[in-house]
């Protein structure tokens, strides 16, 4: 390893009304160092009282929370800035050891919880105003302001243990509400450092921010109670689903994004040479693991043999290893469960007829034994009947799927899954992109790039079953974390 760091961070905490609380749950869950395969943590999941508790404290702190003047609060986003920044080289190897990321990667999402802040920040001088109209009948004035309206949970995946929070945490609490942030159990760590330096530096009240560990029950528990004024998630489309379903029961706001099935068309005007890294890092960055991920590969016409020959001598030609090691270009996955779940997808595509130009079960990283690794793997000849072609993989799988022209590509992208998440096009023509960008169903569109992953300013998009809500993450949350008060007057 080329960066100290620490082998064993115990039985992880809550954070309740400013002080960390050890939980009295008996159930405890195995956190790992995927690289190294390693147990680094035990994460345990909090009993429905100790969640509930978590409200009650955000709930009383937001009846002062929503009195601080906007610009004070401008002031605590600041801190929080100041925080990720000071410390940006530990929260990235924590980030690194535990997701199993390159050290790169997690630079990179570090990198966008900052700007999240700063967009949140810009936030508090623009679009929290309200508006009014005098004179809208003769004596009458009308006015609108955005409210806080209380309590709400960020439910975290494990893919970007602390980027996802982000696309929440800095609007709701510069908005004047109140959190209760719910890592994944697979990767606690990161956010749990985070918010041990947050505390440290004192950037928030007690309550204004809680911290709680759990699975399932801890999720349902949150949305069920009654102070609770609303949810984000982003995980699986089954999770999303529920939770959507069950914020609905519960008369709550939600936010809920789902999985994926990205395509990545290949036109033969493309600029192979100059795009190549661009479309691999699309498939293997982050080992296939973020749901803007490429996930089938579709050249059209003739650009077939070129794109397969250049596409897997890139994708073998990546250093696979522990992504704290220096040079590494792709980590493991995050688990034994996950590896082993997509390598059933590579022996189902071949079972089906699929040719493995490139078969990632047979890599092995000596140093590291036991780490949960799985290289790149490039599966020709699949067609989009085919399970590895329709679900969902979160890994590191290219299926390529051949098309004879555009119209089909795009026919086939909108109806082979119901997936809407990313789409992206490689084309030297105007024409061609224009004719994608319109016709595809997809609520993030790359014209080549690889990975369409749109900025702070912009709401990260999602359709079909990618997404359920109607406010999208980042910018949307705006509207999602305040409710509009109409005031009518006449004197």
């Amino acid at each position: 390893m080329s960066i100290d760091v620490r082998t064993d961070y115990g039985k992880l905490k809550l954070l309740i009304d400013g002080g960390w609380v050890e939980s009295e749950s008996p159930e405890l869950g195995a956190v790992f160092d995927p690289g190294r395969g390693a147990r680094i943590a035990q994460v345990p999941f909090a009993l429905p009282e100790e969640a509930d508790r978590a409200v009650e404290s955000a709930q009383r702190a937001f009846e002062e929370w929503r009195e601080v003047p906007i610009l004070e609060r401008v002031k605590h986003l600041h801190r929080l800035k100041d925080v990720l920044e000071r410390n940006a080289d530990g929260l990235v190897t924590i980030n690194t050891q535990n997701h199993g990321k390159t050290l790169e990667e997690s630079q990179g999402e570090l990198k966008r919880c900052i700007e999240n802040v700063d967009v949140a920040i810009a936030v508090a001088y623009t679009l929290a105003k309200g508006d009014t109209l005098d004179q809208i009948a003769d004596g009458i004035d009308v006015s609108m302001t955005k409210e806080p309206l209380g309590v709400f949970s960020i439910v975290c995946p494990f893919n970007f243990p602390l980027m996802v929070a982000f696309w929440f945490l800095p609007y709701a609490l510069v908005l004047g509400d109140t959190l209760i942030v719910k890592p994944s159990e697979l990767t606690p760590v990161p956010m749990q450092r985070l918010v041990e330096l947050v505390q440290e530096s004192g950037v928030f009240p007690p309550g204004v921010l809680n911290l709680v560990h759990g699975g399932r029950q801890v999720v349902e528990r949150l949305i069920a109670n009654r102070d609770v004024r609303g949810v984000t998630f982003v995980g699986s489309t089954p999770v999303a689903r529920q939770i959507y379903r069950l914020a609905g029961e519960n008369g709550k706001r939600a936010i809920a994004n789902g999985g994926a099935k990205n395509s990545v068309l290949v036109m033969p005007d493309a600029d192979l040479a100059g795009s190549m890294s661009n479309m691999v890092s699309s498939f293997f960055g982050n080992s296939g693991q973020r749901c803007l991920a490429g996930a089938n590969l579709i050249p059209v016409g003739g650009v077939h043999d070129a794109l397969l020959a250049r596409f897997t001598a890139a994708a073998l030609s990546l250093k696979v290893g522990y992504g704290l090691d220096p040079g590494v270009e792709m980590g493991p996955l995050v688990s034994e469960k996950a590896r082993t779940r997509v390598s059933m997808y590579v022996e189902s595509g071949v079972a089906e007829g699929a040719k493995p130009v490139s078969d990632g079960r047979t890599l092995k990283v000596l140093e590291y034994p036991d780490g949960f690794y799985l290289g790149p793997t490039v599966l020709d000849g699949v067609t989009p009947e085919m399970r590895v072609a329709k679900e969902e993989v979160f890994g590191p799988i290219a299926s390529v799927i051949g098309a004879e022209s555009l119209d089909q590509a795009i026919e086939m992208i909108n109806g082979s899954t119901n997936f809407g998440n990313m789409a992206c096009i490689y084309t030297s023509s105007g024409r061609s992109a224009r004719e994608f960008r319109r016709r595809v169903d997809a609520g993030n569109v790359g014209v080549n790039i690889g990975v369409a992953a749109p900025s702070a300013y912009y709401p990260f998009g999602g359709r079909r079953d990618s997404f359920y809500g109607v406010l999208h993450a980042q910018i949307d949350t705006v509207e999602f974390f305040t409710d509009k008060k109409v005031t009518i007057s006449k004197w």
